[in-house]
């Protein structure tokens, strides 16, 4: 069997707390954290805040779209989907238009219900936005982008 020397690290770092992938974790725990907090007093928890914000913004997605936009699997996604619905949030069509996918569109419950919830969400962005000096948020949100374009994303 060949000895294989250690792999070096992607970019210099002295432990693996200074990777990218590392810190990108880390930072997306801390949104996640902040934001099941703030959704809380609004009986709902991020994927089904993230659907209803989707909706919002393109009516009649179906339940794939809205799985591949929150970042959940197909499972997952009826799931919370169900839980809008249970609620009266959301309501899918009787009967699929255009192929096979039921159209999902919010109730009037379903928008009080977000636009209640977007204000909080709004504030934990911009608690973390504002820790980024103004002139850097740009590049940074492009980099971002860059990095999952390279990743397949």
């Amino acid at each position: 069997m060949e000895e294989h020397g250690p792999v070096p690290p992607p970019h210099p770092a002295e432990d693996v707390t200074e990777h990218v992938g590392y810190r990108l974790k880390r930072a997306a725990a801390a949104l996640r954290g902040a934001m099941d907090r703030a959704l809380r007093d609004h009986g709902l928890t991020v994927p089904q805040y993230s659907c209803l914000e989707l909706l919002d913004e393109r009516p009649g997605l179906s339940s794939a779209e809205l799985a591949r936009g929150t970042f959940v699997t197909r499972q997952s996604a009826h799931v919370v989907l169900r839980g809008l619905e249970d609620a009266g949030l959301l309501a899918r069509a009787a009967h699929a238009g255009h192929g096979r996918a039921l159209p999902v569109h919010l109730t009037p419950a379903g928008r009080e219900r977000l636009h209640a919830a977007r204000g909080a969400v709004y504030a934990v962005e911009s608690r973390m936005i504002e820790a980024v000096p103004a002139r850097r948020l740009a590049a940074l949100l492009a980099d971002l982008d860059t990095m999952a374009a390279a990743l397949g994303e």
